[in-house]
């Protein structure tokens, strides 16, 4: 690809310059070693890797399974298995190399203090984002998804704010009644964008036991077959990021440069690649290669031209059902 070429992938986000729109997915690449051991894969064909989610204390994840496949998709419930903060901190940021592309944090918590506690320990680190999942159930009020009631995911963003000056990336889970006023009020709490959006919650059930597949009942389910979803969620929240300049990452289903153009064009600044990565770990060049193609064919010089210019048919009443 020629330095033209490069020049027009390039993205801002949080102020932050990514040198493609294309965002590895929290979970599907480890610390960010899993695919450099595959020949011809290269960070610099991303903008950014987002981490495996991190907790304050380590943790073991869930008892198997904890993957299986779908139609279209795939389920986990990993759980969240990792050595905790302070080791990835230690440990690991340090065996990362920070000259190849942009590595964002992706923090989880059973608490908002356990929140605030993991943003401060990655506020002292060279990592150059964090990532809020608030998927995550919250101990305090009987188990609910902090992601699932506005107010909770505000207080998570409030609390991470107050210990970092770190561009914050908040994680918008589809499990929940209005995703934008849920992205208004965590706006004001003061994120810098959002990843729209984390995986639908389902099952798989195997007839002869006659019991859930995975060892955790349920799991998130990602791929292709959330993909009308996840374009609609970023729609949806990019109507109220526009007029606060909140930059999207749009995610859900990306395995071809079709699939990360329409999310550009629906709101998105940059694209998350997931799932994809498990069958083709090399498919981020082709995405590059594709969305470089289209914007000569459209003669657009850059990505951010591309953002929300979405034509809705207005003639056209219904209820959408």
């Amino acid at each position: 690809m020629s330095p033209e070429d490069k020049a027009m992938l390039a993205v801002d986000l949080c102020g932050m310059r990514l040198d493609t729109p294309l965002v590895l997915l929290s979970g599907c690449v480890g610390f960010g070693e899993e695919y450099t051991r595959v020949a011809g894969y290269s960070n610099r064909d991303v903008g950014a890797v987002c981490l495996k989610g991190t907790t304050l204390e380590p943790r073991l994840g869930n008892a198997p399974h904890r993957v299986y496949e779908t139609p279209e998709g795939m389920l986990n419930a990993i759980g969240l298995q990792n050595p905790g903060a302070e080791y990835v901190v230690r440990e690991i940021l340090p065996q990362l190399d920070f000259d190849e592309t942009r590595f964002i944090a992706n923090i989880s918590g059973s608490t908002v203090e356990d929140y605030a506690a993991v943003a401060r320990l990655f506020d002292d680190s060279e990592i150059d984002a964090i990532e809020i999942n608030i998927s995550c159930p919250n101990v305090k009020a009987g188990g609910m998804a902090f992601g699932n009631d506005p107010a909770m995911s505000a207080r998570v963003v409030e609390a991470v704010r107050a210990v970092t000056n770190k561009p914050i990336i908040t994680k918008l889970s589809p499990n929940q009644t209005d995703i934008a006023a849920n992205a208004r009020r965590c706006i004001e709490a003061g994120t810098d964008a959002f990843a729209v959006i984390n995986t639908l919650m389902g099952m798989a059930i195997d007839i002869e036991s006659r019991s859930p597949v995975l060892g955790n009942n349920q799991g998130g389910l990602s791929g292709p077959a959330i993909k009308p979803v996840a374009l609609l969620k970023t729609h949806q929240v990019y109507q109220v990021c526009r007029e606060h300049s909140i930059p999207i990452i749009g995610q859900g289903g990306i395995h071809s440069a079709e699939d990360a153009l329409e999310f550009i064009i629906a709101g998105a600044s940059a694209v998350g690649v997931g799932t994809a990565l498990f069958y083709d770990p090399l498919v981020c060049k082709q995405i590059n290669r594709g969305i470089v193609d289209y914007l000569k064919r459209h003669e657009l010089t850059e990505v951010a031209q591309l953002t929300g210019t979405l034509s809705l048919n207005t003639d056209r009443p219904g209820c959408g059902c």
